[in-house]
């Protein structure tokens, strides 16, 4: 069983811990007995993704992160411990994809010549149309 990540990206489930806790807030009578919520820990340098990928995670601030290099995920949102585990991996799956997206690079670029033109004409115009606003002096 593997957490698919991307098409040549996955992450073998014995490399991530799911510990089941017991969820915050109200619950009613099977707060104290039911542990719905999971707690899920992936150590990045010692889990077998890339290179690329470990340095792009290690690198992110994002107080999910621990000093150690480990990923700390608690899901609680909902009821079942089933669907907070499911939802712990998706989140997971989520910041590793993100580590790994690299952003394009921006190529700076100017206004044409005709633009440049057409951006003083239509101040020019405009302060024309402002100067005619103004009252008329019988001088």
């Amino acid at each position: 069983m593997v957490l698919q990540i991307s098409n040549n990206v996955s992450i073998p489930l014995h490399e991530i811990i799911l510990t089941p806790i017991r969820a915050q807030g109200a619950g009613g009578q099977n707060v104290n007995k039911v542990s719905s919520a999971i707690h899920l820990r992936f150590d990045i340098r010692n889990s077998s993704l890339p290179t690329f990928y470990k340095e792009r995670l290690l690198s992110l601030r994002d107080s999910r992160l621990t000093d150690d290099g480990v990923i700390i995920i608690k899901a609680q949102q909902h009821r079942t411990q089933e669907k907070n585990r499911a939802d712990a991996m998706e989140r997971l799956s989520v910041i590793i994809r993100k580590a790994g997206h690299i952003p394009k690079k921006r190529k700076p670029t100017r206004p044409s010549g005709s633009a440049r033109r057409k951006r003083v004409d239509t101040k020019t115009k405009r302060g024309k149309i402002k100067t005619l606003r103004k009252k008329v002096t019988n001088s």
